[in-house]
């Protein structure tokens, strides 16, 4: 096995320090904090460890509530709320330096029939047909303030292989564009053995749901992005629906777009997309949406809302 993906599956496996207890280490980021996807991810591999493997998660609502420290371990704590004749619920709390950092509920429900209808898949190219990162990113590095951010970018696109169906944000800064995003992703290897189960492919797709999710709503206003421009973001809640089994080592769509933006926030959702068409997840999320302070007093002064001090 590759050994990014050895690295990304590492992140993944929490250690039990009691009965419903858990630490999972944390990675460096493109932003000095922690990648939300890996919290979202590992808090939702805490939760599953308290449930009966017949019952997956069906859906996840969370709440980014402090900036993670990717210096220091992440220690989760599960709360079993409910145990129900078909559904089960859990709360999990991410914790750094004794403050909640991170909070989810998840649901899980027993496998059952039922009436099936989607929506369908969005049109896009073949995923083989369109640039990789390594062929990508070094065109546009000279546009990353810090080359260390740069650098670290890459190096997650090593264990994710997302593909752009066009320009991302950075690329096209300045430019307004549709609020409308599609890559194509899955994760650098082949899962086998004990790590080729449908709660390991479910978490891995958590992890990967934060990446790109708010692009859109930079796409809208012609902004850069985190580490190319002069936007402050951050996730602030994020919340998945899992509709139908997908394999997080086989080519999936995510297929995003942002209705809104306003008051400092953005909201964006996106659907992921098994390569046969089948829908798998539905993913919400609203974003912190910062321009700089000089801006925000230009548009308050535009609107004859005098300064903001």
């Amino acid at each position: 096995m590759d050994a990014t993906l050895q690295y990304l599956l590492g992140l993944l496996d929490l250690e039990r320090i009691e009965e419903d207890i858990f630490r999972g280490a944390s990675h460096a980021w493109v932003t000095p904090r922690v990648f939300g996807g890996q919290v979202a991810a590992q808090a939702l591999v805490a939760a599953c460890r308290t449930v009966p493997g017949d019952r997956p998660p069906h859906s996840l609502h969370s709440y980014f509530l402090r900036p993670g420290d990717p210096g220091a371990p992440i220690v989760y704590t599960v709360d079993r709320i409910r145990d129900g004749h078909s559904f089960t619920t859990r709360r999990a709390v991410a914790v750094q330096h004794g403050q909640a950092i991170f909070h989810l509920s998840a649901s899980f429900q027993r496998t059952e029939e039922g009436l099936e209808h989607q929506e369908p898949m969005p049109e896009a190219p073949d995923p083989e047909t369109l640039p990789t990162a390594e062929e990508m990113l070094p065109r546009y590095r000279h546009l990353f303030a810090d080359p260390a951010a740069a650098e670290l970018l890459l190096e997650a696109r090593r264990m994710i292989d997302m593909r752009y169906v066009a320009e991302p944000p950075f690329a096209t800064a300045g430019q307004r564009r549709e609020p409308h995003n599609q890559v194509w992703f899955r994760i650098n290897g082949k899962l086998d053995g004990e790590h080729d189960n449908p709660l390991v492919h479910t978490c891995l797709g958590t992890y990967v749901s934060d990446m790109t999710l708010l692009d859109s709503i930079l796409l809208a206003h012609g902004r850069g992005g985190w580490v190319v421009g002069d936007i402050v973001g951050a996730s602030l809640d994020h919340a998945m629906w899992f509709h139908r089994p997908f394999r997080a080592d086989e080519w999936l769509l995510y297929d995003t777009a942002s209705p809104t933006s306003q008051a400092g926030r953005g909201l964006a959702h996106g659907r992921i997309f098994t390569r046969d068409g089948r829908l798998a997840v539905s993913v919400v999320q609203e974003g912190l949406m910062r321009v700089p302070r000089a801006e925000r007093r230009k548009v308050k002064r535009q609107e004859g809302g005098g300064s903001d001090g």
